[in-house]
């Protein structure tokens, strides 16, 4: 039975794995067995995370950098991986951007650009690893969406965030109807607030500790998650244990959407 959760064999790119979420599920992929490399914009942060993942598990993993919403840059990395390190068969995409501002004052500038990372950036990792997929016959997609993909914010500053995972989890469900034919799955998962370095400033700001707290109290859980909550939940729609289930968003979220 667990080894219908094992990755061993596999090859595994995690675009935005740099940080946060991202680098919590490559480290994850890569102690689950899988051949991993981590994908961004940002050389430095990719060579830290290599590090700090070697630290953790004694494990190398290898990196790439990419422009997420350049289209050659994207199609470049999908042929770089799959010639250097053999198919690709699971690609995570864990690249966003959450930039937070009134409704009535959000800027059109930085809600394109959000549009741009979080929806077209997903769109063109999805297209040119599919490709590759698709000449296999076999893949696994694992998209990074929100709770706030499926439920608003009481507080202000949203807009660009929720609409744009809102149109992650309708291209996630878009790309599976597509490309189930050709044995690959698409699915996602929404975790909640989760403390990772982007959003520790927008923690501090909003009062610390004590907004840590606040959130925990909100969740039947009642504790605040942290990146490694959603690892479990990454490796099952990356593995085999999930090949009958396509176009789904899990929620690995302390029960915020049974009650939110």
């Amino acid at each position: 039975m667990l080894d219908m959760f094992s990755l061993e064999g596999k090859n595994a790119v995690v675009i935005g794995g740099a940080g946060g979420i991202g680098q919590a599920v490559a480290q994850g992929l890569a102690q689950a067995g899988a051949k991993v490399a981590i994908a961004s914009r940002n050389e430095e942060s990719l060579k830290k995370a290599v590090a700090q993942i070697k630290e953790e598990t004694g494990l190398d993993v290898m990196y790439y950098t990419v422009d997420a919403t350049d289209e050659e840059s994207m199609a470049e990395l999908a042929k770089k991986a799959n010639e250097e390190m053999g198919t690709v068969e699971i690609l995570v995409n864990s690249q966003g951007l959450n930039k937070k501002f009134p409704a009535e004052e959000f800027p059109v500038d930085i809600f394109r650009q959000m549009l741009d990372v979080n929806v077209v950036g997903m769109m063109l990792a999805c297209k040119h690893f599919g490709q590759y997929m698709i000449k296999n016959g076999y893949g696994k997609i694992v998209n990074v969406s929100s709770v706030r993909s499926k439920i608003a914010t009481k507080t202000p500053g949203n807009v660009g965030y929720c609409s744009t995972k809102g149109a992650v989890d309708m291209l996630t469900k878009q790309f599976a109807s597509e490309f189930g034919p050709h044995g690959i799955t698409v699915n996602a998962f929404g975790p909640t607030v989760t403390m990772t370095p982007m959003m520790a400033p927008v923690i501090e700001q909003r009062g610390g500790q004590a907004y840590l707290d606040s959130l925990a109290a909100a969740l039947p859980m009642r504790k605040y998650a942290t990146p490694e909550d959603v690892v479990g939940t990454a490796i099952f729609l990356a593995s085999h244990a999930s090949d009958f289930m396509t176009g789904n968003i899990l929620y690995p979220d302390g029960g915020l959407t049974c009650v939110g």
